[in-house]
């Protein structure tokens, strides 16, 4: 019976293991994210999936003003400029495992907001639902997101 048991769990916790999904967003303490309206998403240079016009297309459709292009780029009106890192894999075909976004202020560098969205295999989403996903994590810890002008 001991053996069946072992058997039977081992065969549940495979089954189960690529399952794995998990959101997270966080704004950094006296980080004012509602007041920002103009972002900057620098493009990563090993990026060929064109991530950064995936978050740059979202944040001009929650009505925000965002562009996009190079670190060395960035419009001296940028309110916040925007990082990411994002982490593909094989099974099967290529999918994004992983995404981080983080804001940061363009003076200093400093974050000011991040957000980080993961999915396995088994419960994978696309580029676009997970870059909204991250998305909302972040805007979801402000109390008010709405850009100035309440476009």
């Amino acid at each position: 019976m001991k053996t069946l048991t072992t058997v039977l769990l081992l065969a549940l916790v495979a089954m189960t293991s690529g399952c794995v999904s998990s959101q997270t967003g966080t704004v950094m303490p006296g980080a004012n994210i509602a007041a920002i309206s103009k972002y900057y998403v620098v493009r990563l240079p090993a990026d060929t999936r064109g991530v950064n016009k995936l978050i740059a297309d979202d944040l001009v459709a929650r009505g925000f003003e965002a562009t996009t292009g190079e670190a060395v780029n960035v419009p001296s009106d940028a309110q916040a400029v925007v990082t990411y890192q994002d982490k593909w894999v094989w099974d099967i075909t290529m999918y994004m495992l992983k995404l981080d976004v983080q804001f940061r202020n363009p003076k200093n560098d400093m974050p000011l907001a991040s957000g980080t969205a993961m999915h396995t295999s088994f419960v994978r989403k696309s580029p676009p639902e997970m870059t909204k996903e991250v998305l909302d994590q972040i805007f979801s810890k402000v109390p008010t997101a709405s850009p100035v002008g309440g476009k």
